[in-house]
């Protein structure tokens, strides 16, 4: 018996570039041998959104691309869960109505307030139809001289660190990850595309469509 694919879900990931003297560095993680997605392998920061992240931050800046506001969240919440860092702009505390969410208290303690236009959408991926655990992901780009905080790896992502973008990328590094990793750093060099691709899969085949929609 045939067995339907599984529904991509909505997930978000955080290219962060800076420049250094030496040269251009992205930030990378390997995530667990034990990991059920792509276990072993240097990924960016990032996840499956989840219901929370279509709730406004306390002290968030206005982002005028409001139908991407939740992803953005989404890539900045697993951000800091996972690397211990917040992208922003420093800013005094604003009032909170209410408790604060682990990632919106991290703000509120580095003097720092969420700001979602900061973010640029470089390029999507839907994870094959074959794959038991699949996500329609979209990856942004951030410039690291916005994030404040010590690197912490944790669980999910271990062996953080700056990685330099010329040369030979970490081997463990699927070929989805290395597409979008080009899609940034053409974008950080004014080299982008009107409209940001989409990889995506035909049977075992990767293909890249260009000019889908955003969304």
């Amino acid at each position: 018996m045939e067995t339907k694919p599984v529904r991509p879900r909505d997930a978000a990931s955080l290219i962060l570039l800076r420049e250094r003297r030496s040269g251009l560095e992205v930030l990378l993680g390997r995530r667990g041998k034990g990991a059920r997605f792509m276990p072993g392998r240097y990924v960016f920061p990032g996840g499956r959104v989840v219901p929370e992240d279509a709730r406004r931050w306390a002290g968030e800046l206005a982002d005028p691309a409001a139908p991407l506001l939740a992803l953005k969240r989404a890539a900045l919440r697993e951000t800091y869960e996972e690397t211990g860092l917040v992208v922003g702009e420093p800013r005094r505390a604003a009032k909170a109505n209410g408790a604060l969410s682990p990632v919106e208290a991290a703000y509120r303690a580095a003097g720092m307030a969420p700001a979602p236009g900061l973010l640029r959408l470089v390029g999507r991926a839907i994870t094959p139809t074959a794959s038991p655990i699949r996500f329609h992901a979209r990856f942004f780009l951030a410039d690291g001289r916005h994030a404040a905080g010590k690197l912490k790896p944790c669980e999910e992502l271990d062996d953080l660190l700056w990685h330099p973008v010329e040369g030979e990328p970490p081997a463990m590094m699927q070929n989805v990850t290395k597409f979008m990793l080009r899609c940034a750093v053409e974008a950080w060099r004014g080299a982008a595309p009107e409209s940001p691709p989409l990889y995506w899969h035909r049977g075992r085949r990767s293909l890249v469509r260009h000019g889908a929609p955003a969304r």
